[in-house]
C-alpha cells in the first residue's frame, strides 16, 4: 500500500502475535526497507513485494527494535547495511529469536540467525532516500523496548511508528517501560504526521497514540491497585475488566504489562532486563495454553 509518494507499507494482517508491518522504499540507486518478518517464509513474501515494487540489489535496512517478528529475516535479506538505535545490538543477543517451545502455538520459523546492525545511533539520523530527508528518531525514553525508533518522513507528514502503535491489538511494554512509553507519546505528539504504519495494524492517523495512552494509563492504575492490594501480576489481571480493551487481540499481555508496570511503581525496575521468562509463563497460564500465533 503507497503511504507517501514512492514509500509503501507491507501489512501483515491480523498484527497480532509475530504479523508485523514493514516499509518498503524502492529507488534505482539505493532501497530501504524498515523492518522484515518473523519467519523465513515471511520474509520470502516480503521479498517478493519488494522486488516487485522496484528494489534492486542494493538495499539498505532499518530496524525499528530488536524483536523477532522485525528482524528475523534480516540475515535472510543481507541488506548492504542495517541501521537501529544502539540498544539494539545487546537486545538483539539477550532476547529469543525463535520462541522457546510450548510458549506459542506451533510455527515454520525457518532457518533464523542473528543479523546485528552495521551503524547505530544515540538519538536521531537523518538519511536521503529517494531524494526525500527521513529522520530515524529515538524518543529518549525505554517504551516497548530499549531502543525504539520511529522512521518519520517529514515532507509526506508520515511516521513508521514501529512497535510504539498497536491498531487494534494490544501495546507490550514487559521488556521496555510503560512510563517511559507514555513519556513517548509526548515526544511523538510533536511530529505534524497525517499517516500512521503502526508496528501491528492497519494504517491510521495520530489518534492511535490516544488509544496507547489509555490502555498505559490502564495499566498504570491497575497496576498501583494490586500493589496496595499484596497480589500477583498473574491475580491482578484475573482481577481486571478490560472494558474498551477486551476486543483488542492478544488480551494476556496485560499480565506481561502489569509485571513491568508493578515493577516500576515499586521501584525495582525502570525499564531493561527482569524475569521475563516468569512473566510468560505467567501470560500462558491466563490464556490457558501456548499464545495463539499465526506467523
Amino acid at each position: 500500500m503507497e503511504v507517501g509518494e514512492g514509500v509503501f507499507a507491507y501489512l501483515q494482517r491480523d498484527g497480532s502475535w509475530y504479523l508485523n508491518n514493514a516499509g518498503i522504499i524502492p529507488d534505482r540507486k539505493l532501497s530501504y526497507l524498515i523492518d522484515s518478518a518473523a519467519t523465513i517464509t515471511r520474509t520470502k513474501a516480503l521479498v517478493a513485494e519488494a522486488r516487485r515494487l522496484g528494489v534492486g540489489d542494493r538495499v539498505g535496512m532499518v530496524a525499528t527494535h530488536h524483536h523477532g517478528d522485525h528482524t528475523n529475516g534480516n540475515a535472510f535479506i543481507d541488506p548492504s547495511f542495517l541501521i537501529s538505535h544502539a540498544a539494539v545490538r545487546d537486545e538483539l543477543k539477550q532476547g529469543f529469536a525463535v520462541p522457546p517451545a510450548g510458549l506459542f502455538t506451533a510455527v515454520d520459523w525457518g532457518e533464523i540467525e542473528l543479523r546485528p546492525p552495521d551503524i547505530t545511533f544515540a538519538r536521531e539520523l537523518t538519511l536521503e532516500v529517494g531524494g526525500r530527508r527521513v529522520e530515524l528518531r529515538h524518543l529518549g525514553y525505554p517504551a516497548h523496548t530499549l531502543g525504539d525508533c520511529v522512521v518519520y518522513f517529514p515532507d509526506d507528514r508520515l511516521l513508521f511508528a514501529g512497535d510504539l502503535a498497536f491498531e487494534g491489538g494490544t501495546p507490550f511494554a514487559l521488556m521496555g517501560s510503560v512510563r517511559g512509553w507514555l513519556a513517548c507519546l509526548g515526544e511523538l505528539r510533536l511530529l505534524d504526521v497525517e499517516t500512521v504504519v503502526p508496528g501491528h495494524g492497519e494504517i491510521c492517523a495520530m489518534g492511535v497514540f490516544d488509544d496507547v495512552e489509555r490502555y498505559l494509563r490502564f495499566v498504570l492504575d491497575l497496576a498501583e491497585r494490586a500493589i496496595d492490594a499484596a497480589i500477583t501480576p498473574l491475580e491482578a489481571a484475573y482481577d481486571s475488566d478490560l472494558g474498551e480493551f477486551a476486543d483488542w487481540h492478544n488480551q494476556e499481555r496485560i499480565v506481561g504489562n502489569l509485571h513491568r508496570a508493578m515493577a516500576e511503581l515499586s521501584g525495582t525496575e525502570s525499564g531493561g532486563t527482569m524475569d521475563v521468562a516468569m512473566a510468560f509463563a505467567d501470560m500462558v497460564t491466563y490464556n490457558g495454553g501456548p499464545l495463539t500465533c499465526f506467523a
